[in-house]
């Protein structure tokens, strides 16, 4: 089926660069000897997360317990759920989850290792922990200090829990220059530090797990981390470029819309609004809600709920009701949990649909 075929608003992916994507982030990863436990949040499709376990990677990562439910159709040899499971009913299936392949879940707090090895005991069988520790986020995780030193000592004494390590996340760090980036030394030379009285206290972590897409290509400068968890290098989005993680040609995703209206000089309404694309704005805050491939000087500034308004009076080419155009998103992610489909497409043409079988699956 030809692009032009589509309705509209469409999420397309261009399979050549997602492919691309994909190659080189497993490529890195071999040569630095790190394992690669992918976030699918980014995707959502259990056959994207089945590409990425045959390029090389050790196993998927996810949030939710929905998430890894889903997952399953990709058939992971090994799960991580970078989310503390708190709740009976999320416990009793991630046990179900976990009768099926090895689950590993990251936690902060001695009340979610509880209420884990609790499941677990119940379940009969065993699960992979991470202590979860602030790598400067200041979002989840405890001190790199003795609040981690603690935690692992009780995640260790409960029954059912197989202590594997620790994660963290640096996802405060959203544009690296170079290696030189004064906030990522300081956490190669928090994370050295930790590792070292963790190994003097007997407590020396299999795995030493973090990462993101914005740190990616310097991840090995990371002394004794030894795997990563980046999930929007799948498809890349604006922020990402602006993070310097790569290039706009490296940007997969794009929301193909129709021009609905003309009626306001200097001004055109696209058929996609805050439910087609995400809300969040660009590193530094300006630049509006995604990129006109047709026409970057055109700026997507506002959102109804199925209304964008583009101004155009920088543009030079005219626009008409009727035109086809594609916005390359700020925030990916967001936008694909936005669509039911994502249509993969090579130069003009539709090779194949995915259903977003992840969509919304917050519990």
């Amino acid at each position: 089926m030809n692009i032009s075929e589509l309705d509209t608003p469409a999420l397309l992916v261009d399979l050549d660069v997602m492919e691309r994507n994909l190659r080189r982030a497993a490529d890195y990863a071999a040569k630095h000897k790190l394992r690669l436990r992918p976030h699918t949040k980014t995707h959502k499709i259990p056959a994207l997360g089945r590409r990425q376990l045959e390029l090389g990677a050790a196993g998927l990562t996810v949030a939710k317990v929905g998430e890894a439910e889903v997952m399953m159709a990709a058939e992971p040899p090994d799960l991580l759920v970078a989310y503390p499971v708190i709740g009976a009913g999320k416990l009793r299936r991630l046990m179900e989850v976990a009768r099926r392949t090895r689950v590993t879940v990251a936690l902060d707090s001695e009340y979610a290792a509880r209420e884990l090895s609790g499941a677990a005991g119940q379940a009969g069988i065993e699960v992979g922990v991470l202590a979860e520790t602030d790598a400067g986020f200041g979002r989840v995780g405890v001190d790199m200090g003795d609040q981690l030193v603690e935690l692992i000592r009780v995640i260790r004494r409960l029954p059912r829990l197989r202590y594997e390590g620790i994660a963290f996340y640096p996802g405060h760090i959203r544009k690296l220059d170079g290696e030189d980036d004064p906030e990522f030394v300081r956490i190669g030379r928090t994370l050295r530090q930790t590792l070292d009285r963790l190994n003097r206290e007997g407590m020396e972590p299999r795995i030493v797990s973090g990462g993101s897409t914005p740190s990616l290509w310097h991840s090995h400068e990371l002394e004794g981390m030894n795997e990563i968890r980046p999930g929007t290098y799948v498809f890349n989005d604006l922020n990402t470029v602006v993070s310097k993680a790569c290039a706009l040609e490296d940007c997969a995703a794009s929301v193909l819309v129709t021009v609905v209206s003309t009626a306001r000089p200097g001004q055109i309404i696209i058929d996609g609004g805050s439910k087609t694309f995400s809300s969040d704005g660009l590193i530094g805050g300006s630049g509006g809600f995604g990129r006109l491939v047709e026409d970057p000087r055109a700026v997507f500034h506002k959102m109804n709920e199925e209304h964008g308004y583009v101004d155009i009076r920088a543009c030079e080419r005219k626009f008409a009701n009727g035109d086809r155009l594609r916005v390359i998103p700020n925030h990916i992610c967001v936008a694909v949990n936005l669509h039911e489909r994502i249509y993969g497409v090579r130069g003009d043409e539709t090779e194949t649909v995915w259903k977003v079988e992840g969509r919304g699956k917050l519990q």
